[in-house]
């Protein structure tokens, strides 16, 4: 691989894996994520799935059918504030207004995810490319900030949500690119979005209990809402620019190269971690 598609790829798994929505938005809140989610109901978490899955079947119809081939510049600060407009209804209603925000801020935000796409010369008239676009709200990004065995970090790198995506699919891919998305490959792509959905609804649990507390309001939602779609541009970019080194190299190729970068840091990490500890266990006040 060339040397700056190399940098592509470092850059790219540095933020898939790095970057945490959570923890973005606690430092916004002032708390932990998990203290403000503790203050929702319980029962909570199932409607939020429902609505989560509804937002994502009209945010496909409203912004990835209307859009065209040709490639334009992501309107990127276009969409954010639009996005931020929908967060303040989210802020002064909370958890009320979710049914009607979310749908909004979803389209938007996979407009953007389409916007970048295109930008990485995607088909959006295709199948695997509309899915590649969902498949962004389901990347949540934060593996590599953490200090884990390789099999958990595993669990919550790029590929292995691509994978569990694949995996949940079976062959519903290769038989919507078959039979189209009649009546025979609707349902089909509905299953994949309850797939993503799972994944998705976490972090608009976390981006619910946020815009919830009585001490964020209107303005809080708005910022809440800021750090929501410029977290899912970014993975949207590294996804895209990903895919792009894989239409070059191939998918192998890149996988490889990929995970020995997530090997590589957590190994930087870990040592990281092991010198601060024996550092502060030597240290004397």
């Amino acid at each position: 691989m060339q040397q700056a598609d190399l940098a592509v790829l470092v850059n790219a798994a540095q933020q898939l894996e790095s970057s945490s929505l959570a923890t973005s938005i606690s430092h916004t809140i002032g708390m932990p994520i998990e203290t403000a989610m503790a203050v929702l109901p319980g029962h909570w978490s199932n409607i939020v799935s429902r609505i989560t899955r509804k937002a994502l079947e009209k945010a496909l119809n409203a912004a990835l059918y209307s859009l065209k081939k040709k490639p334009v510049k992501p309107k990127n600060k276009t969409h954010k504030l639009l996005v931020c407009i929908s967060g303040a209804i989210g802020g002064s209603f909370g958890i009320t207004a979710l049914a009607v925000e979310l749908p909004l801020s979803a389209t938007l935000m996979l407009r953007s995810i389409a916007d970048i796409a295109r930008s990485y010369d995607e088909d959006l008239t295709t199948l695997e490319s509309k899915m590649a676009c969902l498949t962004v709200f389901a990347l949540s990004g934060g593996g590599m900030a953490k200090v884990s065995s390789s099999s958990e970090a595993a669990d919550t790198s790029y590929y292995a949500v691509r994978s569990f995506l694949t995996k949940a699919l079976g062959d519903t891919t290769n038989h919507i690119a078959v039979h189209g998305l009649s009546k025979e490959g609707a349902p089909l792509m509905v299953k994949f979005i309850n797939a993503v959905a799972v994944r998705f609804s976490i972090p608009v649990s976390e981006k619910v209990a946020a815009q919830s507390l009585p001490v964020v309001g209107a303005l809080g939602g708005v910022s809440v809402n800021w750090l929501f779609i410029e977290h899912y541009q970014k993975m949207a970019k590294a996804h895209f620019s990903i895919r792009s080194l894989e239409r070059k190299y191939g998918d192998k190729t890149v996988e490889g190269l990929y995970q020995d970068i997530v090997k590589y840091n957590n190994k930087q990490n870990t040592k990281e971690w092991e010198l601060n500890k024996s550092y502060a266990s030597n240290s004397t006040i």
